[in-house]
């Protein structure tokens, strides 16, 4: 499935860090943000997540909710939070129904070889529910910046 701009976000129910689940429901009504990455604790996903919490002031100003999303464990992502101070939940999806329901499950190749794998990419979805803005293929550096001029574009 390929989602698209305008479309309904597909829904979602995960555990979370923090001892917390998050859910389409839960956030009805508000805009966020699903930022999805391959795996915690790397270089690229602790410069994204890093960016992300720099910018966690800006975006809870205006009522925006910042999601980090993999297949890691939920050990992995507590032990990652705690690291680097991450005030945002990530969730996990150790079986990437959310990740495929969110574009983000996509063949990849490294060496030659393919393989399926998360895409790094985000979402953005309104207060309506609906997708508001997609950027596939995520370049890490000056990324949380793009998705916070998007919020703000949204008024």
């Amino acid at each position: 499935m390929s989602l698209t701009e305008g479309a309904k976000a597909p829904d979602f129910s995960m555990p979370s860090t923090g001892g917390r689940t998050i859910s389409l429901s839960s956030l009805k009504g508000k805009p966020f943000v699903l930022y999805f990455y391959p795996r915690a604790d790397t270089p690229g996903c602790t410069k994204e997540a890093c960016a992300f919490q720099a910018g966690l002031p800006d975006f809870s100003r205006l009522g925006v909710t910042v999601i980090g999303v993999s297949k890691d464990s939920m050990k992995a992502l507590e032990k990652f939070a705690e690291k680097y101070t991450l005030e945002f939940p990530l969730a996990s999806d150790p079986e990437a129904k959310v990740i495929d329901a969110y574009g983000a499950w996509q063949e990849k190749s490294m060496y030659g070889k393919k393989y399926m794998g998360i895409e790094r990419s985000t979402v953005l979805v309104d207060a309506k529910g609906k997708v508001a803005k997609i950027w596939p293929k995520v370049k890490v550096d000056g990324h949380a910046d793009d998705v916070l001029n998007a919020v703000q574009a949204l008024g």
